[in-house]
């Protein structure tokens, strides 16, 4: 039998690659959005139904006959709403899907976390880089701190009911269109030292997702979903001793490497970044 999965924040960036590699892989979706367009105007090749996550009853709707969940509707990034606003609803959405998916019996649930989790904007220098999971908690916005306590209510929901939670601490998404800006960011590496220089294709993102409920997990557990290299053209050696002068190097670099370890997500889910910005960019031009 086709298995239903349900999709949260269907119409975000990361929420429409999601879907679409859903579909490709066989499951049937049921997607929901915050605001519109509805139903088939949304182009995403399913009806997407309206959903106010932070209103309970509409979260259960939401999930309702399916049996895994991808949860990626919050305010996404710090700024947008004002800072308790991005708390409060954060929060009540996220405590509104994880109940909901204790109610409802799920079998899994995979659900948006977020570097920023890590300390992000590095406006103090990480304790040691590559930064892996070791390096949470260290929230600095109230953005990261709904993610930070949202894996704090995931580990007890998954305590609770049995449901296995795994969360992606997504760096930098970049759909496939977005690679057209990073020529921009090479003449001056601290325009991107806000998260290492981190970025993780909308695929890949994708993919972790999908590989989030179909590889067997226990408990809650957490891990960095990033590309394999980093959005710049400079080494990845150079740029941390460029802006983060004295900041411990634990492993030997590779030329571009990333900064944000995904050993954590190799080794949970078995996933392995297939896109990189440099082979959307034509050379010469970043």
């Amino acid at each position: 039998m086709t298995e239903t999965v349900a999709v949260t924040g269907a119409l975000g960036k990361v929420g429409r690659a999601v879907v679409q590699d859903l579909l490709a892989h066989g499951y049937q979706v049921q997607a929901s959005n915050a605001q519109g367009p509805f139903g088939e105007r949304a182009g995403l090749g399913v009806d997407v139904l309206r959903a106010e996550l932070t209103d309970y009853g509409q979260a259960v709707e939401a999930l309702a006959g399916c049996s895994a969940v991808v949860h990626l509707a919050n305010i996404p990034q710090p700024g947008m709403e004002s800072a308790p606003e991005t708390f409060n609803r954060n929060m009540a959405a996220n405590a509104n899907v994880f109940l909901a998916a204790q109610r409802l019996g799920l079998r899994k649930v995979a659900w948006a976390s977020s570097e920023t989790t890590l300390g992000l904007p590095f406006d103090v220098p990480p304790r040691y880089a590559p930064v892996d999971e070791a390096h949470f908690p260290y929230p600095t916005t109230t953005y990261a701190l709904s993610k930070v306590l949202s894996e704090d209510l995931a580990a007890q929901v998954a305590e609770w009911s049995g449901i296995p939670f795994v969360g992606l601490r997504l760096s930098n998404v970049f759909p496939r269109e977005a690679y057209a800006a990073v020529p921009s960011f090479q003449d001056d590496p601290a325009k991107r030292r806000w998260n290492l220089w981190g970025y993780i294709d909308a695929r890949d993102a994708a993919t972790a997702f999908r590989l989030a409920l179909e590889v067997e997990t226990s408990g809650s557990q957490n891990v960095v979903i990033a590309a394999a290299d980093t959005i710049m053209d400079t080494p990845s050696a150079e740029l941390l001793a460029a802006e983060f002068p004295g900041v411990p190097v634990r492993t030997e670099l590779g030329t571009y490497e990333t900064l944000l370890a995904i050993d954590g997500a190799r080794a949970l889910l078995g996933f392995e970044p297939q896109h990189s910005w440099r082979d959307e960019v034509p050379r010469g031009t970043a």
